[in-house]
């Protein structure tokens, strides 16, 4: 493991920060005068699904023109973010923006397109926190002590996946790196495919899950959660330590946003973002999101290009230093 931490350091060190290129000025438009497509890389009901349907309905109300979810899963993401990529760069077609297309960027060397340089960032939405919890029979309560058992039974203990590249698996492996462990990884078709049972039973000893998804079982007091990946401490389980206060420089999230194709017209991107940033300060959905476990993300669209840049740098590094290959 100390040959994986010089490594993450190094390529840390090395890093370059991506440039922000400004976006091209157009005439006033009125828009939308026509249906608007959000696009979604995975299935219905799922959680960026559910935050495109939110978002979709507030553009519509606020709009007064449809906004369309359009679900296009497959291939990690990256079907849908090819169509969205390649289609008109004139705001009628965008993505809900998640995890994947910042470590997909690494993950996968041979994508048909790049896409913080292919993409206009319009709005962050908001940050999930992902949660470490254990089985409540496993002998761990706090973070140290998790440590202290990961070194004494090194390649035995197991953390569940609910596949490469999302982000669950990716805060395992950050983990990993920064606590000097050795943990080994165990995929299922999604973490109720399997994960959580296997979690209940004892088999698998860790998992570092979307809040939402774990949040019934710690409150039921089947998980014992350690700790959350975000520096901030979780509205949910305030009582729950950041990672980071036992790891010094760890921090992961989900988070959701928006991307518009390269080249969309700034009137437009602007528009959207002032839209989404009026819905991030209506106490209405902001209770719907946090409902979800949200932290708001508001701010301009170079924010949230800043921030997309910063999360495909840290993830190219962990996939590079823990030599993460994707499925065949």
């Amino acid at each position: 493991m100390k040959l994986l931490r010089r490594r993450f350091l190094q390529l840390s060190a090395a890093a370059a920060a991506a440039p922000m290129l400004p976006r091209p000025a157009s005439a006033a438009i009125d828009y939308p005068t026509r249906p608007v497509k959000i696009l979604v890389g995975f299935s219905a009901g799922g959680a960026v699904d559910i935050v495109a349907r939110l978002m979709a309905q507030w553009f519509s109300d606020r709009f007064k023109s449809q906004f369309i979810v359009e679900d296009r899963p497959g291939a990690a993401n990256n079907i849908a973010t090819e169509d969205m990529v390649k289609s008109p760069p004139d705001g009628y077609a965008l993505l809900l923006t998640n995890p994947t297309n910042a470590i997909n960027a690494t993950l996968y060397p041979h994508l048909k397109y790049n896409f913080l340089g292919d993409s206009e960032p319009v709005a962050g939405i908001m940050r999930v926190p992902n949660v470490m919890a254990v089985p409540a029979q496993l002998p761990v309560k706090t973070i140290p002590e998790f440590i202290a058992y990961a070194k004494a039974n090194p390649g035995k203990v197991y953390y569940a996946s609910p596949g490469t590249g999302t982000s669950v698996m990716m805060s395992a492996e950050l983990f990993k790196i920064l606590a000097h462990v050795d943990l080994s990884g165990v995929t299922y078709r999604g973490m109720n495919g399997g994960g959580y049972t296997d979690m209940l039973s004892g088999r698998v000893q860790v998992a570092f899950d979307n809040l939402p998804g774990s949040i019934g079982y710690i409150r039921n007091g089947q998980f014992r959660a350690l700790g959350v990946t975000t520096t901030a401490r979780s509205d949910e389980l305030p009582d729950v330590p950041s990672i980071s206060e036992f790891v010094p420089g760890y921090e992961a999230s989900a988070f959701y946003g928006l991307n518009a194709p390269k080249g969309a017209p700034s009137e437009i991107v602007d528009k959207l973002n002032q839209e989404v940033n009026a819905a991030l300060a209506d106490p209405t959905m902001k209770a719907k999101l946090a409902n979800l476990g949200g932290m708001m993300m508001p701010g301009a669209p170079a924010d949230f290009g800043k921030f997309l840049a910063e999360e495909t740098d840290k993830w190219a590094k962990v996939i590079q230093t823990a030599k993460i290959k994707p499925v065949e």
